[in-house]
């Protein structure tokens, strides 16, 4: 009796052992769940121009001091945005404006090269926000691509970037089902003015 009484019990422990084994691979096996962009079908993309760049090494110069302060800036306005994608240019000045945010989020830009015309990079770089869709998107461009990307992706005309421009944050909210959401905010220190010569952006927007 005692002896049949031993194995019911070994058995009965066997079997929860076993159970407890399932539930722990099935919780290890359950994937983490969707970001609420990609539940909802929702794009969300920050541009941005790339931060003040150094006057040495022309043809790809790093940033300037002042640049490499307005990049920190970037990094820590969008530190709780989200991001997980990140698209730069093969120059160091875009590369480096994304570094901050990149390394906080640990995330390895995309880079996507300035070859061929600028309306072929700007369908290059459409063509890789497609490809993310319902993530949040960093893009860092620059003064004559940023406007174009945005419009490409649905926002209204925007044009380029005057020449003492780099504080614009222009953010677009993606949705296959209704028209593209687009604001312009602002990071980093304050532009200095202009010479007169071209409109800012956020007068240009309040103009219309």
């Amino acid at each position: 009796m005692l002896l049949n009484e031993f194995r019911v019990v070994t058995r009965v422990c066997v079997n929860l052992t076993a159970a407890l084994v399932l539930l722990a691979c099935a919780s290890v096996a359950t994937p983490a769940p969707a970001p609420v962009s990609a539940q909802h079908g929702e794009t969300i993309v920050y541009l941005v121009r790339h931060a003040e760049k150094s006057t040495e090494n022309p043809a790809n110069p790093d940033l300037s001091a002042l640049g490499f302060v307005r990049a920190d800036s970037l990094g820590s306005q969008l530190r709780d945005a989200g991001i997980d994608v990140i698209i730069t240019t093969h120059l160091k000045r875009t590369i480096e404006t994304a570094a901050p945010l990149a390394k906080r989020r640990r995330i390895t830009p995309e880079v996507v090269p300035v070859i061929g015309t600028t309306a072929e990079h700007v369908d290059s770089v459409v063509v890789a926000v497609r490809r993310h869709a319902g993530s949040r998107i960093l893009i860092v461009g620059h003064s004559n691509t940023i406007g174009r990307i945005a419009e490409a992706l649905g926002a209204p005309h925007i044009g380029d970037l005057c020449d003492n421009e780099y504080a614009n944050l222009i953010i677009l909210s993606i949705h296959r089902s209704s028209p593209v959401g687009y604001l312009i905010d602002s990071y980093g220190p304050p532009d200095p003015p202009g010479d007169g010569s071209c409109t800012p952006l956020a007068s240009r927007k309040a103009a219309h």
